[in-house]
């Protein structure tokens, strides 16, 4: 069945690629494990996918170990990090999708001894429920992260809500699409901005016509 779901998914992002003339190559689907073992994911990595996620630092190093076997696995983190475990997963990620404060930031400088490639979170649809720095807010959060040379801006990241129509989930993803544009026009070295972290498994359609480069993706993979 998770072969077949992933087909489904492959095609649905090639769908919502053409849908734009856009090269599916630019998508990275990001597979969100949250939900399910080990015995999933290697099933998955045999099937060719090497982007997992998680949202919760003792599970990601229960299965970082588990899976060590397995060369070329890409290790994104994607829930809120709290400051007093940046130590315990800083060092064991390649991406971070979830930064949104700068006392944040400064927990991953003191702990980082490599780059940490980061996507800042924000909160484009204006939910207090969401974490994540405010559009207008978020050129000041930008350039306030200048100093900390353990911390690469590849992108932004953001979520459109859960009830949201396909038009309401456009304006939320091209918003934040116009957001990473004005950054990456700005041509900071420690602020490439050339990615968008956005789309789950109900709205990566749209998120994808929108412009999204990784999109992050779970319960469609794992339906029964």
């Amino acid at each position: 069945m998770i072969s077949e779901n992933l087909l489904e998914v492959r095609q649905e992002i090639q769908n919502s690629c053409a849908l734009v003339s856009r090269n599916p190559e630019e998508v990275n689907l990001v597979v969100v494990t949250k939900s399910v073992g080990t015995q999933e994911m290697t099933t998955l990595y045999q099937l060719g996918e090497r982007n997992f996620a998680e949202n919760r630092v003792d599970v990601l190093l229960e299965k970082q170990e588990a899976l060590k076997a397995f060369p070329g696995i890409q290790w994104h983190f994607i829930g809120h990090l709290q400051r007093r475990k940046v130590k315990k997963v800083i060092h064991t990620i390649d991406y971070f999708h979830a930064l949104e404060s700068l006392k944040l930031a400064e927990e991953i400088q003191k702990r980082a001894t490599k780059v940490l490639s980061c996507f800042v979170e924000v909160n484009v649809s204006g939910e207090e429920s969401k974490q994540g720095v405010s559009p207008a807010e978020l050129l000041s959060f930008i350039q306030a992260l200048q100093p900390f040379d353990k911390i690469k801006v590849v992108g932004l990241m953001t979520m459109a809500p859960f009830e949201a129509d396909e038009v309401e989930q456009l304006a939320i993803f091209n918003q934040l699409r116009s957001l990473q544009e004005m950054i990456n026009d700005l041509a900071y070295d420690y602020a490439p901005c050339t990615d968008l972290s956005m789309g789950m498994s109900n709205d990566f359609s749209a998120a994808i016509q929108a412009g999204a480069t990784y999109v992050r993706v779970g319960s469609a993979l794992f339906k029964e």
